[in-house]
């Protein structure tokens, strides 16, 4: 297989015409025909070790060599350097072309010596740098959305503004990702043709191909069997069929996510709850809206984070919460004591007997709207389910990470029921 490498100007000199020879090996066999794929939009999902982001980097290394620019982003920049940027180095020494390249590993980037184009690496928690950024030559042509599910459908709309300029190469947005759940929005916004069980999808300017670890002939025997021999249902869907996942007994289906930050400035009923964490299990909070005449519970913004001493979580919380008070887990009263001294408006929960129960009913009867950028928040709505007897049915007994869902029932139990919360 061979890539053509465009003819630039380096010191104003024209490069002679080269040509970069690639052994069809190099790549899995089912990603050979997208090397130039030219749709606009390309999605490659499926299952987990299936080289996804391997094929992606590689490809991303021979467009550079003939001239196109990507921007290589994730919703968070410190995991850019551990994955991302890894792979695209790993890339371009495994094709034999490392030398062709100029690394920055201060400025994250890749720069072409023939050519000048680059290849930059971005976390979408900086919008300021997404708008400003500039390849050194020509225009932005591809972008290359890794772990796309992290992502909010706000960072795509502001991702395809981005790809504008004149370029003789056609302009592309490219996603990665494990397809979690059909409550996601990138599955209503592009999986509307989509056949179950299929492969591979192709319009005019969408291309979808999904594919599994049976995909990747350099993965080990072993590798392969630890795929294969996943018990849990959803994850096997997931993760190992490469499908669509869909949680049986899932607790909560009345809720999906938005971008809500048109919403935030305007919310006045705010409610805010916290769930103790420290080590183990993290200290989890959440800043509501609620709209009782409309029966919707608006989850703006969430505190997840492992680690924080109680003077750390009262110093973040001063941030998050303001002067509302806010409902915690009545379990650790010293917690809650040692937070009011230091000037938060900790209050105590009353849980009282059968709240868990109570509360999940009261959610499960709201719409509630998350904000895309919550992302621990949608995770654990995702994944909370009925414990399952041996025959395959559903307990009144919720399984799963559920900090974020305990912090929702204690911030609004004085809305759900009479009783309130009480002062410590």
């Amino acid at each position: 297989m061979t890539r053509p490498a465009s003819a630039g100007r380096v010191k104003r000199r024209s490069e002679a015409a080269r040509r970069i020879v690639v052994p069809r090996s190099a790549f899995n066999a089912c990603y050979l025909p997208y090397l130039n794929a030219q749709h606009a939009r390309q999605i490659f999902f499926g299952g987990a070790g299936s080289g996804k982001s391997v094929f992606l980097a590689g490809r991303a290394v021979l467009d550079a060599l003939t001239g196109r620019n990507t921007l290589v982003v994730r919703r968070v920049a410190r995991t850019l350097r551990g994955s991302c940027y890894n792979e695209v180095r790993k890339a371009a020494a495994r094709l034999g072309v490392l030398p062709c390249f100029r690394e920055s590993r201060t400025e994250m980037a890749f720069t072409c010596r023939h050519n000048g184009a680059q290849i930059l690496f971005l976390g979408l928690d900086d919008v300021e740098k997404i708008k400003s950024l500039t390849p050194r030559r020509g225009p932005l042509t591809d972008i290359w959305m890794e772990e796309a599910t992290e992502c909010r459908y706000h960072d795509l709309k502001q991702l395809e503004k981005r790809l504008r300029g004149h370029s003789r190469h056609k302009k592309r947005l490219t996603m990665s990702f494990n397809p979690v759940s059909r409550g996601h929005w990138l599955y209503r916004t592009y999986f509307t043709g989509w056949q179950e069980g299929a492969r591979l999808h192709q319009g005019e300017e969408l291309l979808i191909l999904r594919t599994t670890h049976r995909d990747n002939q350099f993965l080990t025997e072993d590798d392969r069997r630890a795929y294969e021999q996943e018990r849990d249902p959803y994850y096997h869907r997931v993760y190992t069929l490469g499908e669509w996942g869909e949680l049986a007994g899932q607790v909560f289906t009345n809720w999906h996510a938005e971008d809500l930050s048109r919403l935030i400035p305007q919310a006045d009923r705010l409610r805010v709850g916290l769930d103790f964490g420290f080590a183990r299990d993290p200290a989890a909070a959440v800043r509501l809206h609620l709209d009782l005449k409309r029966g919707r519970v608006y989850v703006l913004d969430e505190l997840y984070q492992r680690g924080l001493s109680n003077a750390e979580l009262a110093a973040r919380l001063r941030d998050f919460a303001g002067e509302h008070p806010i409902i915690c887990d009545s379990a650790e009263p010293k917690s809650i004591a040692q937070l009011r001294g230091l000037g938060i408006r900790a209050v105590a929960a009353r849980k009282g007997p059968d709240s868990l129960r109570h509360g999940i009913r009261w959610l499960q009867g709201m719409e509630m709207v998350v904000d895309s950028r919550c992302t621990h928040t949608m995770a654990e709505l995702q994944a909370y389910r009925w414990r399952q007897d041996a025959s395959g049915e559903c307990l009144p007994i919720p399984e799963g990470e559920d900090h974020l869902i305990d912090a929702m029932r204690y911030a609004l139990e004085r809305d759900s029921k009479p009783q309130r919360a009480q002062a410590m």
